[in-house]
């Protein structure tokens, strides 16, 4: 059983990414059902937050259903960063989650995300006033540095440790690195096999599949993993990846029956939560996840990403079922 603060969670936990535009509360729901142990708003500016910027406070919204559920967050002032603890402490998540490894370049120019792992001290100092700010556990998620030259983590784990922080996920690049590249988890693992280091530590990079879950798990010791593009429009990769733990045996992908129920969920709830015109519009990022593989899918997608007509997108929907009914993806 891994344990922050008084969550508990179980033996070697999969936890969704926070992603922007991603992780909201229809994405949230679909890799819920399908496993996802603990999940993460979309990151939220603390300045937004603060100013009561309509958009922000919005990312506040959580479910009882989600839970255990963490509010992320990023900023580069203090006192900003204490102001809006406070403001998500009101939204009563189960943990919170600071932000210091988004790698934009509109996070990093505002010296927030991985801007900070080029100032540890200004890391620490904000990273204390939060903790100091509420009751409720703090985590972090960082990258191991800025550069090759100054991959940090190893120090940045200890001290963020030592000022209260009750886990750390770790993105196995730096900065200048991006999304590029393959992730070094050798020094996740160096993190997590130090001694001094008694907080969970989660690993996060380039795991899509159940094999390379369970050789990560394996090889790096790490108490659990965070999925993040490997689940956008493929939310079974949390079930699949469990079966596979427990049984070494890889389970079934989902048939377009299933694709097509879950997609249709998806954009229910988008629809239900952000209103008809932004649901609508927001979805159409998903659909060539849902459907990737699929033969000949590109006039479908063409349909789907430019249609404004809700009746319309769930007939597509079903079409799609019935066109593509004998169809197995792997």
């Amino acid at each position: 059983m891994i344990k922050i603060g008084n969550i508990q969670l179980p033996d070697f936990p999969l936890l969704l990414a926070p992603m922007e535009d991603v992780s909201d509360p229809p994405f949230r729901a679909v890799c819920k059902k399908q496993g996802a142990d603990l999940m993460y708003t979309e990151f939220i500016a603390s300045d937004g937050l603060v100013r009561n910027a309509a958009k922000s406070l919005q990312k506040l919204d959580i479910f009882d259903y989600e839970r255990p559920i963490g509010i992320q967050f990023f900023g580069a002032d203090l006192e900003t960063m204490s102001d809006a603890t406070k403001i998500i402490e009101e939204a009563n998540p189960d943990l919170i989650d600071i932000n210091f490894g988004c790698p934009v370049t509109k996070v990093v120019c505002k010296g927030a995300g991985a801007a900070i792992l080029q100032d540890v001290d200004k890391m620490v100092r904000i990273t204390k006033a939060v903790v100091e700010s509420t009751s409720i556990p703090v985590t972090v998620k960082t990258r191991l540095g800025w550069d090759d030259e100054s991959k940090n983590i190893v120090e940045v784990a200890e001290r963020l440790q030592d000022i209260g922080i009750q886990a750390l996920t770790v993105h196995g690049r730096t900065r200048k690195q991006m999304y590029k590249g393959e992730a070094d988890w050798t020094l996740i693992a160096e993190v997590k096999n130090n001694p001094r280091i008694k907080i969970p530590i989660f690993g996060n990079g380039d795991i899509d599949s159940p094999q390379k879950a369970l050789a990560y798990k394996n090889n790096f010791g790490v108490d659990g993993i965070m999925i993040g593009r490997a689940a956008i429009g493929y939310p079974w990769i949390f079930r699949e990846i469990k079966h596979y733990f427990q049984t070494g045996e890889m389970l079934a992908p989902p048939t377009i029956s299933e694709r097509v129920d879950v997609c249709r969920e998806h954009l229910q709830r988008s629809i239900e939560w952000k209103g008809e015109k932004l649901g609508v519009l927001e979805m159409r990022r998903h659909y060539s996840h849902y459907f990737k593989g699929l033969p000949e899918f590109k006039s479908y997608r063409m349909q789907f990403v430019t249609s404004d007509e809700i009746n319309f997108i769930f007939d597509l929907l079903e079409e799609v079922r019935e066109r593509y009914a004998e169809e197995i993806l792997t």
